[in-house]
């Protein structure tokens, strides 16, 4: 009993000064959580899973790459006052700007974690490996390549817990118009002339 207090207390004083760089392939993320829930309402709740992923490790970089280049200014805004981070928009797929961001910042994190489960980042896993660096990947299991589970140090699971639906906008029905109301036309008090009479060649 002792023994288990005293390994506690030692954990406790261990103070861990690990940087992570927290990497998201939009697009892959947000298919996952839209198959997941059947719903493509869903959003991942950012609020929820970063410190999951942190745990008591230090964040670095947050960087979430997406294709296209409407992107919700809202998740702009609030990735950059929470966590001091970016979004990146891609000609096309996420893979080659996430990969090649990850070799440059690798010199300066001990951890860095990829959000998808895209198998496409096997030989990207490797070489972070190669390099010294810790690689994680946080994704749902269902749509995660196996492959890729084998390679990384370590796997995050993204369930439902990490995500919320935002609420269907009900469509206004539009109002009809009524009918303008047209104003009686006003009887006339003159007194109808007889032309006939009125004529004198008719004498």
């Amino acid at each position: 009993m002792n023994d288990s207090k005293e390994e506690q207390n030692s954990t406790e004083n261990i103070v861990i000064s690990q940087s992570v760089a927290i990497l998201i392939d939009g697009n892959n993320i947000e298919r996952s959580i839209h198959t997941e829930a059947n719903d493509t309402n869903t959003m991942l709740n950012f609020d929820a899973l970063i410190p999951k992923l942190l745990v008591n490790r230090g964040l670095s970089r947050l960087v979430y790459f997406r294709e296209g280049k409407h992107i919700s200014n809202k998740l702009q805004e609030r990735l950059h006052n929470f966590y001091h981070g970016s979004v990146r928009p891609c000609h096309k797929s996420a893979d080659i700007p996430l990969s090649i961001f990850a070799i440059q910042v690798a010199a300066k994190v001990d951890t860095i974690i990829i959000m998808s489960g895209d198998s496409d980042y096997i030989e990207l896993v490797r070489h972070l490996k190669s390099e010294g660096v810790r690689v994680e990947i946080a994704a749902v299991l269902s749509t995660t390549s196996r492959f890729i589970m084998d390679e990384v140090d370590y796997f995050h699971e993204i369930t439902k817990e990490d995500w919320f639906t935002l609420p269907t906008k009900k469509p206004q029905s539009r109002r009809k118009k009524k009918p303008a109301k047209t104003k009686p036309v006003p009887k006339s008090n003159t007194t109808p002339i007889d032309t006939d009479a009125a004529d004198p060649n008719n004498k």
